[in-house]
């Protein structure tokens, strides 16, 4: 078992927080490199997890990913309750045309074509996924990932009952985007990094301003760019297999900035809350019985949400054991009620 903890953000931890956006890399759009921003984002983090806000809508968690034995914060995840209700979210629509003609001897084609939409208002997002590199394996990311859907899980009338993900699109060492170069830069005139800088920083009224009102057809795109619609980038590859998996599926929208996938799925078809159960944990004497296998703990209340991987094993319908690094990880006592996945 990993040492690692998923618990709330607090409001110190803003240089761990600055640490991260810095090795997240050009196209994060969630870590922006921005002291205010992120400050920001840790306060909205604390009154949602608190219950201050005026509508649960609002609220917009980050989990920090910590190595309980060291302390050091090594990843984070976030989930918003509910998009394009403070702002707008908007995003690109694969649509296809059919083309046909009598005249042209009963030719008929289809083409796609790119709608601007802002179609998702209310949806849960997931996303902020990120570990710093030598965290990565061992089911860390499994952690990062599915403690969203357990958060989810402990109050459910806080999210949505639809839920998406975007993946950053593909992007260059260099910080360049092919599908912004291509298209976004024509609409407007300035650079990749300003125009997700804006995206961070503002409601948005920007690209309600500059963005284009008709569809634009895909095969009128250079080749460079049509080649990266719908595709991730290559780090975000596992965090789309995990997504995947959870029930995720493309849904043909894009990001209108590097073009990078969007994919949704039904609340309660999420793999992770469906097959989670609610128990009461105890100490196990060993874990040396083959019924024991691994999975995932979560404290089942909120603010004190914490979520770690454990050696588990069922006994009945109502309890589980497990052992004692886990209590003290979650700082809960033996008989305390949680809530488990359990790797089948």
């Amino acid at each position: 078992m990993t040492p690692y903890v998923m618990r709330p953000s607090r409001l110190d931890d803003l240089s761990a927080l600055m640490e991260l956006a810095e090795l997240s890399g050009p196209g994060f759009t969630s870590l922006p490199v921005d002291e205010a921003i992120l400050k920001d984002r840790l306060e909205k983090s604390d009154k949602a997890f608190h219950g201050r806000l005026e509508k649960i809508e609002y609220g917009k968690y980050l989990l920090m990913m910590e190595d309980a034995g060291t302390g050091e914060v090594v990843g984070c995840s976030a989930v918003k309750a509910g998009t394009g209700i403070d702002q707008p979210f908007f995003n690109y629509r694969i649509i296809t045309l059919s083309q046909a003609s009598q005249a042209a001897g009963n030719m008929r084609f289809d083409m796609d074509a790119l709608v601007l939409t802002n179609e998702y208002v209310g949806f849960t997002e997931v996303g902020t996924l990120f570990l710093k590199a030598n965290h990565r394996g061992g089911g860390a990311g499994r952690l990062a990932a599915q403690s969203r859907y357990l958060l989810m899980a402990t109050d459910p009338a806080r999210f949505g009952d639809k839920v998406l993900a975007e993946l950053r699109g593909v992007i260059d060492a260099n910080g360049v985007s092919s599908f912004w170069e291509c298209l976004g830069r024509h609409f407007f005139r300035m650079d990749f990094d300003e125009a997700d800088r804006l995206s961070a920083t503002t409601d948005n009224q920007f690209i309600c301003d500059l963005m284009p009102k008709y569809p634009i057809y895909v095969d009128l795109l250079p080749p460079e760019a049509r080649e990266v619609i719908g595709r991730c980038h290559s780090e975000g590859v596992g965090a789309y297999k995990l997504l995947q998996w959870e029930g995720f599926e493309f849904d043909r929208t894009v990001d209108i900035f590097d073009g990078g996938p969007l994919v949704a799925t039904q609340k309660r078809h999420l793999r992770t809350i469906q097959e989670s159960r609610e128990v009461n944990l105890e100490l196990a004497a060993n874990v040396d019985d083959e019924t024991f296998r691994q999975g995932l703990v979560s404290t089942d209340q909120l603010p004190d949400f914490r979520v770690s991987q454990a050696m588990l094993a069922l006994q009945g319908d109502d309890t589980a054991v497990t052992t004692t690094d886990v209590f003290e990880k979650l700082r809960i006592k033996p008989g305390a009620k949680t809530r488990i996945w359990v790797r089948s």
